[in-house]
């Protein structure tokens, strides 16, 4: 089979090596589309922490199975299946408490181990979820707005509130989304006055302003000095992590999305006054996904994917994903 390796950063190369033989509990997985994410991106460019090389990219997957053995969700060969690429142990004190999507032994597919971006894979069983009602296109972003549902759930959202989502990458325009399914006003916050478009026209975003246009002063007026009772940041931008709380109202509850390799740092006494939650939000679990699942025809899969190319295409194409002018939101790559 054919496969597509990062040798190293900024070089990826197409190679052949044989077709993988599932294990008892594993199933064969024909890989029909991968989406491309941050990650990827930051891989390739030499700057994803805890990476090595070479690897094998891919986590956003749309398949079909070819072999399984038997399974309580009772999938078969021929259906297609939704992957969860986080690889959790299952023994660990947050795997005990429901809690897999940070398993302290957490393995995710296409970055500590080899991932979707070859014609066949083998995954463990548990992780499969079935999509047969999913086109490709739907079954690839599952992934990255699991990880918005994730957010959206842990910050316990509710219908009637005002919240702020930071950044309209992929993570940050699918909250926008689940954040309106679950009844929240959205306002949402970005440098791109294109994506800010994209947010407003195509996602239904409720408000959008441009941080460069005193954003803490348009929050205020919309929300009648109450400000956001939850701020999602979704840009992993040191400097927009730190205001991040400036955004949000007393007793409200503020989530990163977004990760920041470095140190972050918060006035005490600003953060106290509002008695400030602040929580983290990392991967998701098997129910964001079926969560994800269920609303997927509310969310314009068309419009945000903006790139797809054959995998024999995707190497001469890639560098191009890495810059904003080219107008990407989501990248996606066939293997069939």
């Amino acid at each position: 089979m054919k496969y597509i390796v990062c040798e190293e950063p900024g070089k990826f190369l197409l190679k052949e090596k044989e077709a993988p033989v599932r294990k008892e509990n594993e199933a064969l997985l024909r890989v029909k589309k991968v989406g491309i994410c941050g990650t990827d991106l930051h891989a390739y460019s030499g700057n994803q922490a805890f990476f090595t090389y070479p690897r094998i990219l891919g986590h956003e997957l749309a398949s079909e199975i070819v072999e399984i053995g038997e399974n309580e969700r009772g999938l078969k060969a021929g259906d297609n299946v939704v992957v969860m690429p986080y690889v959790s142990c299952g023994k660990c004190i947050a795997c005990r408490n429901g809690k897999t999507n940070c398993c302290t032994n957490i393995s995710v597919l296409g970055v500590h181990s080899d991932g979707g971006m070859q014609e066949y894979i083998t995954v463990r069983q548990d992780l499969l979820l079935p999509a047969n009602e999913l086109s490709d296109d739907q079954m690839a972003i599952v992934e990255p707005l699991a990880i918005g549902a994730h957010a959206i759930r842990r910050a316990n959202v509710q219908k009637g509130e005002t919240v702020v989502v930071v950044g309209c990458g992929p993570i940050g325009i699918g909250m926008v989304k689940l954040a309106q399914i679950a009844g929240a006003t959205v306002i949402v916050l970005d440098v791109n006055d294109d994506r800010l478009k994209y947010t407003k026209e195509e996602i239904g975003a409720d408000y959008v302003i441009n941080v460069s246009n005193n954003p803490v002063e348009k929050i205020a007026e919309i929300t009648n000095g109450d400000m956001a009772t939850a701020v999602f940041d979704a840009t992993g931008f040191k400097g927009a992590l730190e205001v991040g709380p400036d955004y949000m109202a007393h007793g409200g509850r503020y989530v990163l999305v977004g990760l920041s390799k470095g140190d972050l740092t918060f006035a005490h006494p600003k953060i106290h006054a509002k008695e400030t939650t602040i929580m983290c939000s990392r991967n998701a679990t098997t129910e964001d996904f079926e969560h994800v699942i269920s609303v997927l025809d509310q969310f314009p899969t068309s419009s945000f994917i903006t790139h797809n190319v054959p995998f024999t295409e995707m190497i001469e194409n890639f560098d191009s994903w890495t810059k904003p002018a080219t107008g990407v939101i989501k990248a996606t790559v066939d293997f069939i």
